[in-house]
C-alpha cells in the first residue's frame, strides 16, 4: 500500500475566457449576448448553415497575442485553425473550430507566491483561440419530464483558452494561479472576467503521484466550477477522494466529473476522452494564419503596467509594505482608486509616504468593508477618490478627529457628498482653539474633585478620565491633543 504521506497532487488548469470584441469569432454578429432575447444574435454562419464560410476576427487574434505576451509566451509566426469533432447539441455545425497542433502561442509561465513571497513559475502550455458553443438551458415540465432548450446567441463568441502545465501542487496554489490570471486579464482589458456570466470558466485536471515519480498517465477532469471558491473546494474534495481510493488500493478511473454545490463534492459525468477522440483535422474553410513580428511588437509596446510591476512600483514610489501593495494591485479598480486619491493631494515627497499608507488603510479597511456590505465593486463606490483625499486633508489639518472622520466617511458613502458639506451641515468641525476649551476644562475639573485628588496621588490615568469628560461635553469635537494639554496644565496648576 502506498503511504499517503508520500502522495502529492498534480494539478493543471484549463481556463476559457470570452474576449471583449464587438463581433463574434467568425461572423459579424454582435458578441455581447448577455440579457438579449434567445436566438436573436445569430446568422447563417453561427447557426452552422450549409454553404456558409467563416472569416477570422482580427481583434480576437490581437487580444490573444496581448494576453500571451503578458504570460511570457512565444508567439508563433505560423498558425492554423482545426476542426474539433464531437457530437453534442450545443455545436451547431457538429464540430467546433479550434486549434490543435499549431496554436497562436505556446511555452509561457505565470508567477505565483504561495508562501514567504517566493515566486514559483507555473508553466503555460499554450494560449489558443476557438469559438464558444451555444448555451443549453435545462427545464422540467409539469409532468416531471426534463427537456433542454438551445440559445445560439453565445455560439461563435471568441473564446481564448489558456492551458496550464500540471505544475500546481495544491488547491491553494490553484486558487492563487486563477486569481492572478484573472487580475492580469482585468489589467489588459481583454475580458470582463465575470465567472457568473461564463466569461471566465475553469476546468481542472487532477491526479496523484508518489513524490519524485514521473507524471501519471491518467487524470480526472473537474467541470462546472463557477467561482474561485468552487475550484478550491472541488480540488480539495478530489484530493481527499483520490487519496481514499489509493489507501484502499482501488483504481482511479480517468473520467470527467462535475462539481456539485448541493452535495459539496464531485460526481461522475462521463469517461474522459483523449485528444484523438476528437478527430482533429485542419479547418478547410480558413487559410493558415501568419502573424507578423512587427505587428506583435506594436501590440507589446501597448501593454499596460501589469499587476506585479505596479505592486513593485507602489512599494518603491509610495514606500508601501508588500502586503498593502499586493492587496491594492490585486484589482485594477482598487489600484486606480488609490492613485487617483493620492494624486488629488498637494503633498511634498516627505509627506507622500505617510499619506500613501493612510490612504491604503482607509481603502483596504473602511471602504472595502462598506463595499462588501452593499455587494458593490470599487468602481461603484459612492465615495470619489478626491473626496477621500479631502477627508484625509481635514484630518491632517486638525479640523476633524479620527472618530469624526469615521462618522463622516459613512455619511459620505450613504449620500456621496463632499466631507466639507457634511461637516458644515452637521456642525462637526473640530475645536482646536484653546481659549474656547479652557472654560469647559475649568468646569470639568471643578465637577470631578475625585479625579483631581487621584491625579494629585500620582494616578496619571485620571487625565484620561477628565479628557473623556471634555470630549463628551464637546460631543467629540475637541482636538484630542489640545484637550490633553489643557487638562494636564490645569491639573498641574492646582498642584
Amino acid at each position: 500500500m502506498t503511504s499517503t504521506a508520500k502522495l502529492e497532487p498534480v494539478i493543471g488548469l484549463e481556463v476559457h475566457v470570452q474576449l471583449l470584441t464587438n463581433s463574434k469569432m467568425f461572423c459579424s454578429c454582435k458578441a455581447a449576448y448577455t440579457g438579449a432575447e434567445p436566438n436573436t444574435h445569430v446568422c447563417p454562419v453561427c447557426l452552422g448553415m450549409p454553404g456558409t464560410l467563416p472569416v477570422i476576427n482580427e481583434k480576437a487574434i490581437e487580444l490573444t497575442v496581448m494576453t500571451a505576451l503578458a504570460l511570457n509566451c512565444t508567439i508563433a509566426t505560423n498558425s492554423k485553425f482545426d476542426r474539433k469533432n464531437y457530437p453534442y447539441p450545443d455545436l451547431m455545425k457538429g464540430y467546433q473550430i479550434s486549434q490543435f497542433d499549431l496554436p497562436i502561442t505556446n511555452k509561457g509561465w505565470l508567477g505565483i507566491e504561495p508562501e514567504n513571497n517566493v515566486t514559483r513559475k507555473i508553466g503555460i502550455t499554450r494560449v489558443h483561440l476557438e469559438e464558444d458553443t451555444a448555451r443549453l438551458i435545462h427545464r422540467i415540465d409539469v409532468t416531471g419530464d426534463t427537456y433542454s432548450l438551445v440559445d445560439i446567441n453565445r455560439s461563435g463568441v471568441p473564446l481564448m483558452e489558456i492551458v496550464g502545465e500540471p505544475d500546481l501542487q495544491s488547491a491553494e496554489e490553484a486558487r492563487l494561479y486563477l486569481t492572478k490570471l484573472h487580475t492580469i486579464l482585468q489589467y489588459l482589458g481583454v475580458s470582463t472576467g465575470n465567472m457568473d456570466e461564463g466569461s471566465f470558466r475553469c476546468d481542472a485536471n487532477i491526479s496523484l503521484r508518489e513524490k519524485g515519480d514521473p507524471l501519471p498517465n491518467w487524470k480526472v477532469e473537474v467541470k462546472n466550477m463557477n467561482s474561485f471558491r468552487a475550484v478550491f473546494r472541488a480540488l480539495e474534495f478530489e484530493i481527499s477522494r483520490q487519496t481514499s481510493l489509493f489507501e484502499k488500493n482501488e483504481p482511479i478511473a480517468q473520467e470527467t466529473r462535475g462539481w456539485s454545490e448541493e452535495i459539496g463534492g464531485t460526481v461522475s459525468q462521463r469517461a474522459k476522452e483523449y485528444a484523438h477522440d476528437y478527430r482533429y483535422f485542419p479547418e478547410p474553410d480558413l487559410p493558415p494564419l501568419f502573424v507578423e513580428k512587427e505587428w506583435v511588437k506594436s501590440i507589446e509596446s501597448k501593454l499596460p503596467e501589469l499587476p506585479d510591476a505596479r505592486r513593485d512600483r507602489f512599494m518603491s514610489e509610495y514606500m508601501l509594505p508588500t502586503y498593502e501593495a499586493s492587496l491594492l494591485t490585486s484589482s485594477i479598480g482598487m489600484a486606480n482608486y488609490f492613485e487617483e486619491a493620492i494624486g488629488s493631494s498637494d503633498l511634498t515627497n516627505t509627506q507622500l509616504s505617510d499619506r500613501a499608507k493612510t490612504t491604503a488603510n482607509w481603502i483596504i479597511g473602511d471602504l472595502t468593508h462598506l463595499l462588501n456590505n452593499s455587494s458593490s465593486t470599487i468602481e461603484e463606490s459612492p465615495i470619489k477618490p478626491k473626496y477621500l483625499s479631502e477627508l484625509l486633508d481635514l484630518m491632517d489639518e486638525g479640523k476633524i478627529s479620527v472618530r469624526m472622520a469615521k462618522e463622516i466617511f459613512e455619511e459620505m458613502y450613504s449620500d456621496s457628498k463632499k466631507p466639507s458639506l457634511i461637516i458644515e451641515a452637521k456642525g462637526l468641525s473640530q475645536i482646536s482653539d484653546g481659549e474656547k476649551l479652557q472654560s469647559i476644562v475649568a468646569d470639568i475639573i471643578a465637577s470631578n474633585s475625585k479625579a483631581v485628588e487621584d491625579y494629585k496621588k500620582g494616578k496619571s490615568n485620571a487625565i484620561g478620565f477628565l479628557v473623556g469628560q471634555l470630549m463628551k461635553e464637546t460631543k467629540g469635537q475637541a482636538n484630542p491633543k489640545t484637550a490633553n494639554q489643557l487638562v494636564k496644565s490645569a491639573l498641574d496648576a492646582i498642584k
